[in-house]
């Protein structure tokens, strides 16, 4: 009788943890399936337009030089700085967002130069490589994401731009919709990211802006009341984002 009890015990003590793990397993399977069906769609303008340079083609055109006192700033990134509404967290500033929802950071250098040094800004604030980890374009090391930033990074540079680089910014898996994002980036490798982008700004003349550890939770997750998905920010995000962000243009703008 006693050893049906331990059994019996055992069984119960097992089963949430079975239950848990299975449950992640199908949460890893889903998310799997909706990339394959995003790369899918995007086929066809991967073959005719890897970079989507003709997304802001016409806005570049019609873009006048900046002034010669503009402190003129280029954002550019994925979904995460597209969906940033910045005449509204930064009001009366000359910034332009030049960023496109999914794409990774061999994309966003492919159009570097027509997004970013042909506007000719004073600073420019990158943020990518959360879609390079999740593989929207296919596999990607961290050491090739940190290669294309650190390329972005010189060709900025060469051309007299100043540089914020931005840390990854963390993901939860909270939510339904969130359960799609979170299997794709694993917390590990989003933390060693950051920490190479940390490393490279240190000895490169780049400012490290750090939205990751302000957005992390107790669980070292992205906390739950900054984003509805648990990837993209929402408005309480996005307000903490743009005081780090406008912190960081300016000790940028100050250097000599």
């Amino acid at each position: 009788m006693a050893l049906r009890i331990v059994l019996f015990t055992l069984t119960l003590s097992i089963l949430p943890m079975f239950s848990i793990a299975q449950q992640a397993e199908s949460d890893a399977i889903k998310a799997v399936q909706d990339l394959e069906r995003y790369r899918e769609t995007q086929i066809p303008l991967w073959m005719s337009d890897f970079g989507n340079l003709q997304r802001y083609r016409e806005s570049n055109a019609e873009l006048p030089p900046p002034p010669a006192k503009e402190a003129r700033v280029v954002f550019l990134g994925d979904s995460i700085t597209d969906s940033w509404e910045l005449a509204r967290y930064f009001p009366g500033k000359p910034y332009i967002n030049r960023s496109i929802s999914g794409q990774t950071t061999p994309q966003l250098l492919l159009r570097f130069r027509s997004d970013v040094l042909n506007l000719h800004p004073k600073v420019v604030v990158i943020l990518a490589g959360t879609n390079d980890i999740a593989g929207n374009t296919g596999p990607m090391s961290i050491d090739a994401i940190v290669a294309n930033l650190n390329t972005m990074s010189e060709l900025a540079r060469f051309h007299g731009i100043r540089v914020v680089l931005a840390s990854i910014t963390p993901v939860n898996g909270y939510t339904p919709t969130a359960k799609l994002y979170f299997p794709l980036r694993p917390p590990a490798q989003i933390a060693e990211l950051n920490r190479l982008i940390r490393e490279y700004c240190a000895s490169n003349d780049c400012v490290y802006l750090d939205y990751f550890s302000a957005m992390l939770d107790d669980k070292g997750l992205l906390k739950a009341d900054l984003s509805d998905d648990g990837l993209h920010p929402n408005e309480r995000g996005y307000s903490l984002m743009a005081a780090r962000a406008q912190k960081a243009i300016d000790q940028a703008l100050t250097w000599p």
